[in-house]
């Protein structure tokens, strides 16, 4: 029997998580379908306070689970604190036609319990880039058009940070600033005074630092800076959809949420011209069910929304919903990872830093920026923090004296990475594999992501231009390591539903609507015409806001 809804939410993550909370508030009945399995704030963090002794392996992962998930064990986050947020690699198969590590979180709030929780706004330059350098289509919407939706999240979300007044990395609402240690100030005032268009500043992260009346009513409390996020916070100190947007649109009296449903695809009618429910599969009993609604948000996450938008076939959509223009799927692009640099500094052997902080110091792209220049497009961020290493020391200390000589840690060592932005290109794409289908009988996808010539540039520029910082700042043997490490791992991917003016080079409007289907919105990763250089989930989070806002009032309109 179908239930009948004002809107269907597809994915409980960052973005689906943003949808459900505006769209409750403005007073739609909102059905939130997750894949996963339910995770509710607080009751479901197992391994929140467990200490490292009570793991069976001290949180290391055993031999045969490593052999047996060699995908999702590459990811940073994972460990036995953490597995049992993450997808194991045979319970759900993808084709890689290349390599691409796709590193995902099937339950109720998705990889937000997982992210890394580091959000900047984008700029205009990141916006204005498409147009500027003609490597993707132009973006529809400038930063002045998203300028108060960012203002919107930061505010609800809780974002700590400075404000730094910098043009390419626009300041927010922000709660106070985690601070850089010695030589991390020591390596910024270097970098600062030997560059006139190279400003390191503190991260800026999803953290209460300082929490405020609307995050307190969340039920949310101040960040312990425990770096334990990936188990799922008690305290609420990071941003989640599980203790954040989710139980907000709870308390509306407008949500329900059904977890363990696998949506199969998006229903369309012919005669309305739009699309009228979903299909779903109950994950565990395989029953399937129907679910109307006026208006549907797909947030199931880049690839499976991708994925369910090309199922999603009827008589007048062969190809996928949408996808008149044959792009759906393309375009898929992601960040770049594979720079890293190490080195060492002499000196501030008298001092040290106290607690954990959740981010590093970064530097926003400081290439093609105004204007091509390079011969390379676009650019890269780069972070990099300071640290005292207390293992290495070269000592053979047993027992006491071992634990001694971990209390007094080595020099000052210092790391740097690299977030370089990648083309979207039609040649990286995502397809229906109709050969093998998954457990529900869906086929399962096909991914063809790769890197290019340019990545390579970018990739050799940073090596060069960052080991060059860093001897201006005194650090010393420096090395260099390319990661080789396969698309995906950066879990940053975006686009094959992309943003755009013109319904033949992209499938979403300046709305986040489908240019042949109305009443669809894609506002997560899947809808983002280029990837900046900056991590995306901020701008994931506004876009979906400003769409939800303005599906709310056409719907009063009675334009859908």
């Amino acid at each position: 029997m179908a239930g009948k809804y004002d809107a269907i939410v597809i994915g409980s993550g960052i973005s689906g998580g943003w949808a459900a909370k505006e769209l409750c508030e403005k007073g739609l009945k909102v059905l939130l379908l997750e894949r996963g399995r339910d995770v509710k704030h607080l009751k479901d963090y197992p391994t929140a306070t467990m200490h490292p002794w009570e793991f069976p392996h001290r949180n290391k992962m055993p031999l045969d689970f490593l052999k047996e998930n060699p995908i999702a064990s590459r990811c940073y986050a994972l460990s036995e604190s953490s597995e049992h947020f993450f997808v194991k690699d045979k319970e759900h198969p993808y084709t890689q036609e290349k390599p691409f590590d796709w590193i995902r979180g099937y339950q109720v709030g998705g990889k937000s319990l997982l992210w890394a929780r580091q959000t900047q706004r984008w700029s205009k330059f990141d916006f204005e880039g498409p147009a500027r350098d003609g490597f993707a289509t132009d973006w529809p919407i400038r930063y002045e058009d998203i300028a108060p939706w960012y203002s919107h999240v930061e505010r609800f979300a809780g974002i700590s940070g400075n404000k730094d007044g910098l043009e390419t990395l626009p300041d927010g609402e922000f709660l106070p600033p985690w601070e850089m240690n010695c030589v991390e100030k020591d390596i910024s005032s270097a970098i600062r005074s030997s560059y006139t268009d190279r400003f390191p500043v503190i991260g800026r992260c999803a953290h209460l630092t300082e929490p405020q009346p609307i995050h307190l009513e969340q039920g949310r409390g101040k960040c312990q800076a425990r770096s334990l996020c990936e188990r799922g916070c008690p305290f609420g100190g990071y941003f989640s959809s599980n203790a954040s947007t989710i139980p907000w649109a709870a308390k509306t009296g407008n949500l329900e949420l059904r977890p363990n449903s696998v949506v199969h695809s998006i229903l369309y009618d012919d005669k309305t011209q739009k699309a009228r429910g979903v299909l779903v599969i109950d994950s565990i009993t395989k029953e399937q069910h129907e679910f109307e609604s006026k208006i549907i948000f797909v947030n199931a996450a880049t690839m499976n929304t991708n994925l369910i938008l090309l199922n999603s076939i009827s008589s007048r959509f062969p190809n996928g919903l949408g996808n008149d223009n044959g792009l759906l799927g393309t375009h898929v692009a992601f960040h770049n990872y594979r720079g890293i640099l190490n080195g060492r500094v002499e000196g501030h052997e008298d001092k040290y830093y106290k607690g954990r902080r959740p981010c590093a110091v970064m530097m926003p792209n400081f290439r093609n920026v105004h204007k091509q220049e390079m011969d390379f497009q676009r650019g890269y961020m780069t972070f990099f923090s300071a640290y005292r290493p207390s293992w290495g020391r070269g000592g053979e200390e047993i027992g006491a004296a071992l634990k001694e000589s971990l209390t007094d840690p080595g020099g000052w060592s210092v790391f740097m990475m690299m977030q370089g932005e990648t083309i979207p290109k039609e040649s990286n794409r995502v397809s229906l594999d109709k050969n093998t289908v998954d457990a529900w009988g869906i086929p399962q996808l096909s991914i063809n992501v790769d890197y290019d010539e340019n990545d390579l540039k970018i990739l050799n520029d940073f090596f060069e231009q960052g080991q060059e910082m860093l001897e201006k700042a005194g650090v010393k043997s420096i090395t260099k390591t390319d990661t080789k490490q396969a698309p995906g791992l950066d879990i940053h991917e975006m686009g094959g539903v992309r943003m755009g003016h013109d319904p033949k080079t992209s499938l979403l409007n300046k709305w986040n609507q489908l240019h042949a289907c109305k009443n669809v919105f894609v506002t997560d990763g899947a809808c983002m015409t280029s990837t900046g250089t900056q991590n995306p989930s901020l701008t994931f989070m506004a876009l979906t806001a400003r769409a939800a806002n303005y599906a709310v009032e056409e719907l009063k309109k009675m334009n859908l």
